[in-house]
C-alpha cells in the first residue's frame, strides 16, 4: 500500500504544478515528472505523442490558452496494479487514475469550437502508469463533444440518453488519497471481471436478466456526450444497450491496457477495446462494411456485491472519423460560413 501512496503523491504533485504552470513552464513540469520515453495517448485529434514537449505542444498549451483560470475538480482518485490477466498492457504494472472535470473560463476558441467567455467544463479521466518514480505512460480521455454542447452546438443526431454536466459518485467517497483496505479492491476487481466475462460471452448483448447478476436495479450509466446517461437497468437496456446491439455488428472484444481497482472503485481502458462494423443508424450512421473501433474507459463504483455507478468515456470522434465523418472539420467549415 505504501507503494501506491508514493505514486499517488507523485501524481498529485504533478497535477498541482501543471495546473499552476503557463507557457513553456508547462513543458518543464511535464518533463520533470515523466520518463524520457514517455508515451501519452489522447483522443481524436491528439492521438499518441512521445515525450514531454510533444504532449505540451499538442494538448496542454493549446487547451490552457483557450481555458483560463483552470480548476481541477476530481471526483475519483485511485491507484492499483494492472490485472495479471490484462490483455494488452503490462500485467502487474502500477497505475494512478483520476476522473473529474477541468473547469475554466472558455476565453479562446479550442479545436475550432467557438469560445463562450463563460465557465466551461472538460470532463476527463486520466490513467498514469508509474515506474521508477516517474510517469512512464498516460492515457487521457476527455469529452470534447460535451464542450461543443455547452456552447450550443449539437453536431450529432439526438442522443438516446440524457445530456448534462456529469456528477461524481453518489456516495462522495471516490477521492482515495489515503491507503485503502486491499480486500475491498480485490472484491471490486473480481466483480468487474465477472461483468466483463458475462458481457463478452454474450457478444456484448447484456440482456437485463444477465445484468442483474452484477448490477443494482437502480444502476446509473454516465455515458459520453453523443450517447448520454441512463438510469436503472431497464432504461440502460432501452436507451443504450438496445441501440448498441441493434445497430452495430461483428463486434470483437480486444481487451484492456489497464484494468484495476482500489476500495469500492475500479476501471479500465483499452486502445482499442472493441472493433466492429456499423449495421446502420447507430449515432445516425449508415450501415457500412468499413471496420471501425471504440477506445473506451469505464470507471465503476461497487455498492456491496453489485455495481452501482459507471462513468464511460468513448473516443466517439475517432469512431466517427474512421467512418469518414470528421465532426471537428465539419464544424470548422460551418463556423467559417
Amino acid at each position: 500500500m505504501q507503494e501506491f501512496q508514493n505514486s499517488k503523491a507523485l501524481v498529485r504533485r504533478f497535477y498541482e504544478e501543471l495546473d499552476a504552470a503557463s507557457g513553456d513552464e508547462i513543458n518543464r513540469v511535464i518533463g520533470q515528472y515523466t520518463a524520457d520515453d514517455y508515451l501519452w495517448r489522447g483522443m481524436h485529434p491528439f492521438y499518441e505523442q512521445r515525450g514531454a514537449d510533444a504532449v505540451a505542444e499538442v494538448f496542454w498549451k493549446p487547451f490552457r490558452q483557450s481555458f483560463t483560470s483552470i480548476q481541477r475538480r476530481p471526483d475519483v482518485f485511485m491507484a492499483g496494479l494492472a490485472d495479471p490477466n490484462v490483455e494488452m498492457g503490462i500485467p502487474g504494472s502500477e497505475w494512478v487514475c483520476c476522473m473529474g472535470h477541468l473547469m475554466g473560463l472558455f476565453d479562446e476558441d479550442w479545436l475550432g469550437i467557438p469560445s463562450s467567455g463563460k465557465m466551461g467544463f472538460l470532463r476527463f479521466v486520466e490513467f498514469n502508469r508509474v515506474a521508477d518514480g516517474k510517469i512512464a505512460e498516460t492515457a487521457l480521455f476527455c469529452d470534447i463533444i460535451s464542450v461543443m454542447q455547452q456552447v450550443g452546438l449539437n453536431p450529432l443526431p439526438l442522443q438516446t440518453g440524457a445530456a448534462f454536466i456529469t456528477p461524481g459518485p453518489r456516495t462522495h467517497n471516490g477521492l482515495m488519497y489515503e491507503a485503502q483496505e486491499p480486500a475491498e479492491g480485490e472484491k471490486t476487481l473480481a466483480l468487474i471481471n465477472q461483468m466483463i466475462k458475462d458481457l463478452t460471452s454474450s457478444y456484448m448483448e447484456s440482456p437485463e436478466e444477465q445484468l442483474a447478476r452484477t448490477w443494482h436495479s437502480d444502476m446509473i450509466w454516465f455515458g459520453p456526450a453523443g450517447i448520454g446517461a441512463t438510469y436503472t437497468r431497464e432504461r440502460y437496456c432501452e436507451q443504450h444497450q438496445g441501440p448498441f446491439r441493434s445497430h452495430l455488428k461483428d463486434i470483437k472484444y480486444n481487451g484492456h491496457i489497464c484494468r484495476m481497482a482500489e476500495g469500492c472503485f475500479g476501471g479500465f481502458f483499452g486502445w482499442a477495446n472493441l472493433s466492429m462494423k456499423t449495421a446502420g443508424n447507430f449515432m445516425g450512421l449508415p450501415a457500412s462494411d468499413h471496420p471501425t473501433e471504440m477506445r473506451v474507459v469505464d470507471i465503476y463504483r461497487r455498492d456491496g456485491d453489485k455495481l452501482a455507478e459507471n462513468w464511460i468515456f468513448i473516443d466517439i470522434l475517432h469512431f466517427l472519423y474512421l467512418q469518414k465523418l470528421d465532426v471537428l472539420g465539419r464544424m470548422r467549415g460551418i463556423m467559417r460560413t
